[in-house]
């Protein structure tokens, strides 16, 4: 992997966790909501766990392999 690729990687990363992060936010905000729209929570807890699987994706690409 060339040190291009690799920033491009870890700036996706970044990108993702914010974007992680803003879903923690947005589904708990729902939840305090009196009569919250159950369908848009579970979206939005669809997305947030497609975005850990892409997550930790990038993050085994990012991590050398180990030999035992």
């Amino acid at each position: 992997m060339t040190s291009e690729e690799r920033r491009e990687l870890e700036a996706t990363l970044a990108r993702l966790r914010q974007e992680h992060r803003d879903l923690d936010v947005a589904i708990e905000a729902l939840h305090k909501m009196p009569g919250a729209d159950l369908l848009q929570v579970q979206r939005l807890k669809k997305r947030k766990l497609q975005l850990r699987d892409r997550i930790s994706f990038i993050e085994d690409q990012l991590t050398p392999d180990i030999s035992a």
